[in-house]
């Protein structure tokens, strides 16, 4: 993994680039410079973030873009609108999950190498390449007020989306994201809906779930509790998708009645794709670890994170990008330190964005890769 940093007055941009081959893939964040800045000059930096990182890369094409916003009812439209004019058909997510360096605004930003984008409707894109054939699915709500059916609702798009192609979701999708209004109450909903999907779907605790990341968010829309983003792959061989457990560190999450998997690999003929879960401190009996203690929950969080990448051959130096979220702002400072002493250049946000299960203070996700 080569990672880099451009920095100027009005923004930071840290990218993470592999390459095999004529195939290469860019991870990056950008974040703003001038917290001071009005939310249109913040948004024109992060714009110009991203222009400057496609114009600089010739050949990559941006294909998944996510947007962390502090106030997405009065910044989403604008946002995504002046973003989808640099990225073309690139998918634009975003959500309320500030940044908590200060900003209004970030973005993770995904690019790849010597493809094109095909929007297959307005939530999802389709990129094909190698005999492969990637979905990224962005922003799919329902606004009825009830996440329980929201989350029905949006795992039934799913699958009619993969089924247009041939595919099905147990075979097919890699990863999704929940982002949950009021996680404390409503992320209940969300684990029932899942649960009810997977079991129509076969995936069960001896076949499998789907890695996850379950995560207090807020859509533009008040009425809207849950959002969902996803990633699958079809063309995928039996064996080609594997998941990762680090047992001695982690339990499985359907020991608390939750149906996900702690992290996935996809292998490729020149590399292998590791997604992590979010991530928190907990053991492999399913307990918090040291409750109440930012610093020692987010030692024990990158900890179990260290497990799950070695477990699929990976390690902190082969992680593409990666994002943290607190629940308290007051954390920030101890917190933005242990990550930078732990993972040095890579790629990394922290926002604002509680847990789903209170007494944890943190979690974390990330995507790594590793060449064969």
């Amino acid at each position: 993994m080569q990672f880099s940093e451009y920095r100027n007055k009005k923004y930071t941009t840290k990218i993470s680039k592999f390459e095999s081959s004529n195939l290469g893939e860019i991870h990056a964040i950008a974040t703003v410079e001038d917290s001071m800045l009005t939310f249109a000059e913040q948004l024109d930096s992060v714009a110009d973030a991203i222009k400057s990182l496609v114009d600089s890369n010739v050949g990559y094409v941006p294909v998944f873009v996510r947007l962390l916003l502090s106030d997405a009812s009065n910044q989403a439209n604008i946002a995504v609108e002046k973003v989808k004019t640099i990225v073309g058909n690139a998918a634009v997510a975003y959500i309320q999950q500030p940044p908590l360096h200060g900003a209004k605004i970030a973005a993770l930003v995904y690019m790849r190498q010597n493809i094109v984008v095909e929007p297959l409707d307005s939530n999802t894109v389709v990129v094909k390449s190698n005999g492969y054939t990637h979905l990224y699915t962005a922003n799919v709500v329902n606004d009825i007020a009830n996440t329980y059916q929201e989350t029905i609702l949006q795992l039934s798009y799913l699958e009619t989306m993969l089924s247009r192609l041939g595919l099905n979701i147990a075979d097919n999708c890699v990863r999704t994201w929940f982002y949950v209004q009021n996680i404390d109450v409503n992320y209940a909903d969300v684990v029932n809906a899942r649960r009810e999907n997977f079991d129509v779907n076969g995936l069960t605790i001896d076949t499998h779930y789907i890695s996850s990341t379950g995560i207090c968010g807020r859509h533009a829309k008040k009425e809207v509790t849950s959002v969902m983003d996803a990633y699958s792959v079809g063309g995928l061989k039996p064996g080609q998708m594997k998941f990762l457990y680090a047992a001695d560190h982690l339990n499985r999450t359907s020991d608390y009645g939750v149906t996900f998997e702690r992290g996935t690999t996809v292998d490729y003929n020149d590399r292998r794709h590791l997604l992590i879960s979010g991530t928190a401190s907990i053991d492999n009996k399913g307990n918090i670890v040291a409750e109440g203690d930012i610093k020692a929950q987010t030692l024990r969080m990158i900890e179990n994170v260290r497990a799950l990448l070695a477990e699929g051959g990976a390690s902190f130096g082969d992680i593409a990008h990666i994002v943290c979220y607190l629940r308290d702002t007051a954390d920030y400072q101890v917190v933005s330190g242990i990550m930078k002493e732990s993972f040095g250049d890579v790629p990394c946000v922290i926002t604002l964005a509680p847990v789903c299960r209170p007494g944890w203070l943190i979690e974390m996700e990330c995507m790594a890769i590793v060449g064969k």
